[in-house]
């Protein structure tokens, strides 16, 4: 299996989203990444939030996971933090699940992740996207934050583990830039083997092997 489309899901999470996110001056990241989420049906959605940072974005992403009826968990490195998060979310009428802890620790609990979403502001940003653990139906990662495109020297090559394959990557100028690049499925239908086909001419009498 693999990530499969769905612009009847993406509509319905961006339309909440906009609806969600009205107290926020800068909700364009939000509602573009809800939509994706909603859109793409993850089952496990992870996001890196960076203190100090408005909740927008976990707000579409909560809303999203409602609709695709998946799992959103927000990582933040400290308590001073997920106290943070925990209190802003609040305040919009939003909760979501909060993991505590350093990139090797958290990421290494978090399996078949099929929707990923960090905030280049993080010094461990390209950790934890290196650690995640994809699922094997392909997954999406979002980069917010991510400054201008090719200017701003970020390749996924230089952050993702040489397991996973890149399908394809987009730069988007939203917000403060964002990068989206689209994992591929694993462990597809597995290949048949090559076996030899023996062919015998009718006329000639000789013989031929073919590998198939």
């Amino acid at each position: 299996m693999k990530l499969v489309w769905s612009p009847e899901t993406a509509s319905k999470a961006y339309i909440d989203t906009v609806k969600s996110c009205e107290l926020f001056e800068e909700s364009s990241v939000a509602e573009l990444v809800s939509a994706m989420a909603g859109g793409w049906n993850p089952q496990l959605i992870v996001e890196a939030w960076h203190r100090g940072g408005i909740v927008a974005t976990s707000v579409g992403l909560s809303v999203a996971s409602r609709h695709t009826h998946g799992r959103h968990v927000c990582v933040v490195p400290d308590e001073r933090s997920r106290s943070e998060y925990v209190d802003a979310m609040r305040e919009v009428g939003m909760t979501s699940e909060v993991i505590v802890g350093e990139a090797e620790e958290v990421m290494d609990g978090l399996v078949g992740v099929d929707f990923l979403v960090v905030d280049c502001r993080r010094k461990d940003f390209a950790r934890i996207l290196r650690l995640a653990k994809l699922s094997p139906r392909g997954a999406v990662l979002i980069c917010k934050n991510a400054g201008s495109g090719a200017s701003s020297g970020f390749r996924w090559r230089s952050v993702l583990g040489g397991g996973s394959r890149v399908v394809r990557s987009a730069f988007l100028p939203v917000g403060k830039g964002v990068e989206i690049a689209h994992v591929g499925a694993t462990g597809g239908a597995p290949k048949g083997r090559s076996r030899w086909i023996r062919h015998v001419d009718q006329e000639s009498g000789e013989e031929h092997l073919f590998r198939r």
